[in-house]
């Protein structure tokens, strides 16, 4: 009979523990233990079917031979672009995101472009002809390389990758995959562990590249201990609001690329379209006479787009006047409210005000401040911004008007759709900037309200 061992492990952090302990010592979280049984003998026999142990002696840095880095093009110039260029081989990436926003699949959909990529699509939480339906609706034409595999017992995969030798291996979920070395259920911390230690194992002396969807939990993170995104190479977030028809990809962390790159997918009834330009899509067409609604030059990540703030000041019908923002920090809204009164002198304390983001977006950009508050500014005096004026800048406590960065992106993206006006901060440095475009530099709240509504 094989020994047992009871060891209580942090489901926050992943530190364990010999017995029950209250407050976690690693990271301060309270009532996180959770027992795990492990098994003792099995855990040193850790093998994978197909691969003999590689023991390595150390080397001089010095003497590491470099080889050209290989990336895999995966017919999609949104991920290509979050992951640095394409997908490295041998590198393990992890995609999380809420259920229903579409991890599946963008991850199917880009299997089947690829047709001339070796694939092992392993499912443990769905059937074969759930699969089916889904690759139906998303391609007209499915090519000869897509294996598709629904086992959730680890050593299974493996052995079934060693006979086929994928080019590419995607694994739908990690949490619903076990192996036997570990005596616990299916997604418990000790089953993640081990076998996300096995597949990168796998990954690295293979060479395959393996894709990992993973879930996530109550409060935005992915599911199962912290361990597993320390041993993956690449943790995307895949994000959205399920009511709005975008789909935001972010990297949190590439060891093979920058960390800020994002794409943009909108979501439709056969699958996710790249969305190339963003500017466009997020402006509505008609907005003239409208006050309320300036347009935003942000940044999300390292790539420039133009939002739609708006903005809706009316009379507090209750005692209390409300105050409430969607895709904007609700606290920041109420620091620049403060600034608004303060420095520029309008009394806002009995209105309620109402922000929204265009397109359900969440941005966190500090240059949309200015545009924030003008658009608060015109809905409150009701006095429409031009159609052909947008803005950027960061508000200080002050009330100055801070210098935000990437600022030449930011004018090129406004000159490229159009717009006859920038309203900006003072910023040195673009004396030799060629554009067709009016820059109005300003240091004060004040001076640009004066420059926005004279």
């Amino acid at each position: 009979m094989v020994k047992t061992k009871s060891v209580y492990v942090c489901s926050a952090c992943g530190a364990d523990s010999p017995k029950w302990i209250g407050k976690c010592p690693s990271c301060g979280e309270w009532n996180t233990y959770v027992e795990e049984i492990i098994a003792r003998e099995t855990a040193a026999k850790r093998t994978i079917p197909g691969m003999e142990s590689n023991r390595q002696r150390p080397q001089l840095l010095r003497d590491v031979t470099m080889e050209a880095e290989t990336r895999m093009d995966l017919r999609d110039g949104e991920l290509n672009r979050v992951l640095g260029g394409g997908l490295v081989k041998g590198s393990l990436v992890l995609i999380g995101g809420e259920p229903g926003i579409g991890k599946s699949t963008l991850v199917l959909q880009t299997v089947l472009r690829m047709k001339d990529v070796r694939t092992l699509y392993v499912s443990g939480e769905e059937s074969a002809q759930q699969l089916k339906l889904r690759a139906d609706r998303l391609a007209s034409q499915m090519g000869d390389n897509c294996f598709v595999l629904c086992e959730t017992q680890l050593e299974q995969i493996f052995t079934h990758a060693q006979n086929i030798r994928p080019d590419l291996m995607i694994i739908d979920s990690i949490q619903t995959v076990f192996t036997e070395l570990a005596e616990s259920s299916a997604g418990s911390i000790a089953q993640v562990r081990e076998c996300s230690a096995s597949i990168l194992k796998y990954a690295k002396e293979t060479g395959t590249p393996v894709l990992l969807i993973g879930h996530i939990n109550k409060e935005g993170n992915i599911a199962g201990p912290k361990v597993l995104e320390h041993i993956v190479d690449t943790v995307l977030q895949f994000e959205g609001d399920q009511h709005y028809m975008y789909r935001i990809m972010r990297s949190i962390k590439n060891r093979f690329g920058s960390t800020s790159e994002l794409g943009i997918y909108e979501m439709r009834s056969n699958g996710l379209r790249e969305v190339t330009n963003p500017s466009e899509l997020l402006l509505t067409e008609h907005h003239e006479g409208l006050s309320g609604v300036t347009i935003a030059a942000a940044i999300e990540g390292a790539r420039p787009f133009l939002i739609e703030t708006q903005a809706l000041v009316s009379s507090a019908v209750y005692g209390t006047p409300q105050r409430s923002s969607t895709g904007f920090d609700s606290r920041r809204m109420n620091m620049l409210l403060a600034v608004l009164e303060k420095r520029a002198g309008f009394k806002l304390a009995q209105k309620d005000v109402f922000l929204n983001i265009a397109g359900g977006l969440k941005v966190n950009d500090p240059a949309i401040d200015l545009p924030v508050m003008s658009a608060i500014l015109s809905s409150s005096l009701d006095v429409s911004v031009g159609d052909d004026t947008c803005l950027t800048g960061e508000v200080g406590l002050s009330g100055e008007i801070r210098p935000v960065n990437r600022i030449e992106q930011r004018i090129q993206e406004a000159e490229k759709l159009g717009f006859a006006r920038l309203i900006m901060p003072r910023m040195k440095g673009l004396e030799n900037l060629h554009v067709n475009i009016q820059l109005v530099q300003v240091r004060k709240v004040e001076e640009a309200f004066r420059a926005l509504f004279k």
